[in-house]
């Protein structure tokens, strides 16, 4: 098993809690690659979340790991490729409220699409520094049914271009093709990094050089420690 290192939400944290375009973009697309892995293997994570992401360590720091399969659920049978049943339930959603797709919050039995679209309120999480249905208010006796009630009012009136405002188009475009999904249909998943990688590529011209917000950050703070040793040391100079 691999050593990892730091979760994308504590090096969100790290960076001020806001990641730039160039890093969700290349993060986007690794991720987008995780999920598409899980699915092939006919399972579902249903707990798309920054914690169940981590970065490698050493020659692997550059890439994504996904983690944490403890609600993970087969989608299909195995030997068959038989789809699991579309159903809808009174139960309460599985995975985190945060980051939980519009048809968990009404009990609807997820499918692919499902985390893909939690995958999104990952993505604009990072960019926007925090999602319109974070900080609601509640009281002592708001229950957690409650509370789950307002996160799930909140995010299916915030419509696409609400939640996307202020960045690019594609983030719309991702949305509306993971809403458009039905239960059993595969993804694209090519085709979601295809638009990712257009944005990060032609429309911005960044260069896919795996530099994150947080390599930079320690880069700079490393210089910076090395330039204070640097002065202290003149100055124990001049004193002897």
């Amino acid at each position: 098993m691999d050593l990892l290192g730091p979760s994308l939400e504590s090096l969100f944290d790290f960076c001020g809690r806001r990641f730039s375009l160039k890093t969700v973009l290349m993060l986007g697309y690794q991720m987008i690659s995780l999920v598409e892995f899980v699915h092939s293997k006919s399972f579902l994570h249903r707990d798309i979340k920054p914690e169940n992401f981590l970065m490698g360590l050493g020659q692997h720091e550059n890439k994504v790991y996904i983690i944490d399969f403890g609600l993970a659920k087969k989608y299909r049978d195995s030997a068959t490729r038989r789809h699991i049943p579309y159903k809808e339930t009174n139960r309460s959603l599985n995975g985190t409220p945060r980051y939980a797709s519009v048809n968990n919050h009404l009990g609807i039995e997820q499918s692919r699409r499902d985390d893909l679209e939690s995958l999104g309120y990952v993505l604009m999480y990072f960019l926007r520094g925090n999602l319109p249905w974070q900080g609601l208010k509640i009281n002592r006796t708001t229950t957690k049914r409650d509370r789950y009630k307002q996160i799930s009012d909140k995010k299916a009136s915030t419509s696409i271009e609400e939640l996307c405002r202020g960045y690019s188009s594609e983030f719309v475009s991702y949305f509306n093709y993971c809403r458009s999904l039905r239960f059993e249909d595969k993804p694209d998943y090519g085709c979601l990094r295809s638009m990712f990688y257009e944005l990060y590529r032609k429309r911005f011209g960044f260069q896919f050089d795996y530099v994150f917000d947080w390599s930079i950050l320690k880069n700079q703070q490393q210089k910076l420690q090395l330039s204070r040793q640097t002065v202290e040391g003149e100055f124990h100079q001049v004193e002897l």
